[in-house]
């Protein structure tokens, strides 16, 4: 049975070693958020670096994830003084379970204050596709099929919530989720993980 892999990207305002109370709140409250989501019902797994491993996201082993990839239009730092960025790679049963997890909870309360971390972009925060069950996806795919996303709109190569497709390909939309909802406007979609590595 398919599997839905699910890469989220944004970009800090601050880089994560800035020490000012607001970059220290959400890096501080990020495992916590991650601890809740990975609780959910549908949740399989995510992306984590080997345990020991010492660096940014750029220096750490990722194993079956892959070496770590982000956007072209990425244009902050890549050390630890200077980086910039969250993101996450994970895999869910299916659509319905990642958008409760993701519009639930602390990860919801912490989608409110989005704006208070994240640069405002008009690229996706966030992009889902299908693998075949037993795949790992990596983080190069999930750069991939962002920017795909980007280029191109929802397609079932690369898709949103709000236009999302069946592991056959044919549109689908469920209850709460879709044009006919606002539950989830496009421009307002951000699913991006707030579960951050601690660096060093």
């Amino acid at each position: 049975m398919p599997h839905l892999a699910l890469y989220t990207f944004g970009v800090l305002k601050s880089p994560l070693a800035d020490p000012a109370p607001l970059t220290r709140e959400f890096h501080d409250g990020a495992e916590a958020v991650y601890r809740s989501i990975s609780q959910h019902p549908g949740y399989l797994a995510r992306a984590e670096a080997a345990a020991g491993g010492r660096g940014t996201h750029f220096d750490l082993d990722w194993g079956a994830w892959g070496e770590f990839a982000v956007p072209t239009w990425y244009g902050k730092g890549h050390t630890v003084e200077t980086l910039a960025l969250a993101t996450t790679l994970s895999l869910w049963t299916d659509l319905r379970p990642a958008f409760d997890a993701i519009y639930t909870g602390l990860h919801r309360a912490a989608l409110n204050r989005r704006y208070d971390w994240f640069e405002r972009s008009e690229h996706p925060a966030y992009v889902f596709w299908w693998v075949s069950d037993g795949v790992i996806p990596t983080w190069q795919d999930g750069v991939s099929r962002l920017e795909h996303l980007h280029d191109h709109g929802s397609t079932p190569h690369a898709f949103t919530f709000h236009h999302a497709f069946a592991p056959d390909a044919t549109p689908t939309r469920i209850k709460g989720i879709g044009p006919k909802s606002g539950q989830v406007a496009e421009k307002d979609s951000w699913a991006t993980g707030l579960a951050v590595k601690r660096l060093g």
